[in-house]
């Protein structure tokens, strides 16, 4: 049979409490940044992600409202073209990130 181990002396975790690490001081950032003014600050940074995301929010309206109304040759296309406003935008987040990545190394 096993001994039963000593009590530790330490206090029980507090999570209200900033957890000490050793190595690592945490830093508090003075002016948090608002939702607008990120948005305004990533959508500088790349400009293409916010037009695919448009491009294809428009390209899947119009294509369910041709569908609704029965053109479904004019609907396919629109999926289609949705399809590649996706890929547009996916594509353009990778290069963003790609490119912020560079920006960090010099």
């Amino acid at each position: 049979m096993a001994a039963p181990r000593p009590v530790s002396s330490e206090a029980p975790f507090d999570p209200s409490q900033t957890p000490v690490i050793e190595g690592f001081t945490p830093t508090v950032y003075s002016n948090p940044e608002s939702f607008k003014d990120k948005f305004i600050r990533k959508t500088r940074e790349n400009p293409m992600v916010p037009i695919g995301c448009l491009g294809t929010a428009a390209a899947l309206s119009y294509g369910l409202y041709c569908f609704h109304r029965g053109q479904s040759h004019r609907s396919q296309i629109m999926m289609r073209t949705r399809i590649a406003a996706q890929g547009f935008t996916v594509v353009a987040i990778l290069l963003g990130l790609a490119a912020s990545a560079m920006k960090s190394r010099s």
